[in-house]
């Protein structure tokens, strides 16, 4: 994979309306991780940091590692503090995944604290990971970054969903991403994503998306390439596809299972 370090690959090929698809890091925290993403194909990683004790330390690591693999690193912070979210981008990671963004006044904080001035105003740091510690001056590595780092602001709760139109209004929020086991769950109907309020939630999503310019993601969705196969025609551009724990326990319980079932001699 030719690939250069500053350029976001995931965010490219969503510009171009292609599919990006991402790789969920929960539990493996070497940057070799980064690396078997790359060579299974993937776009892009993204390190949960909500629901698991990765430290910051860690995640730096493996956005490291994914820039020098032309993988996008992409974390999902913990909270609505600017401090968590320009602190990981100041860390090596290209995007940032903002949980429950519930309203447009959201979503225009989260892009104060992750554009730089005159769009926002976050800290400049001087050179990062992100851009390769190129030798650039202040004003062109705050465009630069203003350029390549892709804001995602995630819908999970039937709130959000309501306010979808506004919260895609909003200049500088790239992608529209339905967090699928947390809105269901909201809902009242855990797990059921192919339920018909589940089905009019990704639909709503979808033509705000379009009629504002942005991408729409899903994640949570997997093992159901039917199902996937609806949401792309739907207009999903950014799939989560499942994460690292989901293939080591996938793939080891098939060969427990075909192995025990081998007669012993």
């Amino acid at each position: 994979m030719s690939h250069a370090i500053g350029e976001n690959h995931a965010r490219r090929r969503l510009a171009a309306g292609e599919l990006v698809l991402c790789m969920g890091v929960n539990q493996l925290r070497s940057p070799n991780i980064a690396l078997i993403a790359a060579a299974c194909g993937f776009d892009a990683i993204y390190l949960d940091l909500e629901h698991n004790p990765t430290s910051l330390e860690t995640a730096a690591s493996v956005c490291v590692a994914a820039l020098g693999a032309g993988v996008t690193p992409i974390a999902r912070i913990a909270s609505h503090h600017a401090h968590d979210m320009a602190r990981i981008l100041d860390c090596g990671a290209q995007g940032i995944m903002v949980p429950h963004v519930n309203s447009a006044a959201e979503a225009s904080a989260i892009v104060s604290a992750c554009r730089f001035a005159p769009i926002g105003h976050r800290s400049a740091a001087g050179t990062v990971p992100a851009l390769g510690y190129a030798a650039l001056g202040q004003a062109e590595i705050n465009r630069r970054l203003n350029e390549e780092t892709l804001l995602i602001a995630m819908l999970e709760t039937p709130e959000a969903i309501a306010q979808v139109a506004a919260i895609a209004a909003v200049p500088g929020i790239d992608v529209l991403h339905i967090g699928s086991t947390d809105l269901s769950t909201e809902m009242g109907i855990a797990g059921e994503y192919k339920h018909e309020r589940m089905r009019a939630a990704y639909a709503a999503v979808a033509q705000a998306a379009r009629a504002h310019g942005k991408a729409f993601g899903v994640g949570g969705v997997r093992e159901d390439t039917e199902f996937q196969a609806w949401l792309l025609r739907l207009g999903v551009r950014y799939l989560t596809g499942g994460s690292d724990v989901g293939y080591i326990l996938s793939a080891g319980r098939r060969d427990v299972r075909e192995i025990r079932a081998i007669p012993l001699g």
